[in-house]
């Protein structure tokens, strides 16, 4: 529990941090289709970084406390996957690193449905 609410923490600080440096620092440095790429990865890091901490608050009341734990590693796994990639490609250019977006979005989906069946089970 307490580790999936430090982790949702230091997520939502680094997806604000990020969010912010992408703001004004990447400001004249992207283009249109650079800043939506960086933007989106903001989106779901800061979405799944709330998720870890509602995960952490679940696994602390929760039965099954280790199928939550579960969903959040593969939480995390997701926003260094996902959002971890559309930063590198919108900062790169380098279209080859959106191949690793998916494997993200498949964590995601992962975690939520190894949540789901946490919360169903107890």
């Amino acid at each position: 529990m307490k580790t999936m609410l430090i982790l949702g923490g230091i997520m939502l600080f680094l997806a604000v941090a990020l969010g912010a440096f992408g703001a004004h620092a990447l400001k004249e440095r992207l283009n249109e289709s650079q800043t939506k790429t960086y933007q989106t990865g903001i989106q779901y890091h800061l979405i799944h970084g709330l998720g870890l901490i509602l995960i952490g608050l679940y696994a602390g009341v929760a039965e099954h406390a280790s199928l939550a734990v579960l969903a959040g590693w593969f939480i995390v796994a997701g926003i260094f996957l996902f959002s971890g990639s559309l930063y590198a490609l919108s900062l790169t250019g380098i279209r080859k690193l959106g191949a690793i977006t998916p494997l993200g979005g498949v964590a995601f989906l992962a975690g939520w449905v190894v949540f789901i069946v946490a919360a169903a089970q107890g």
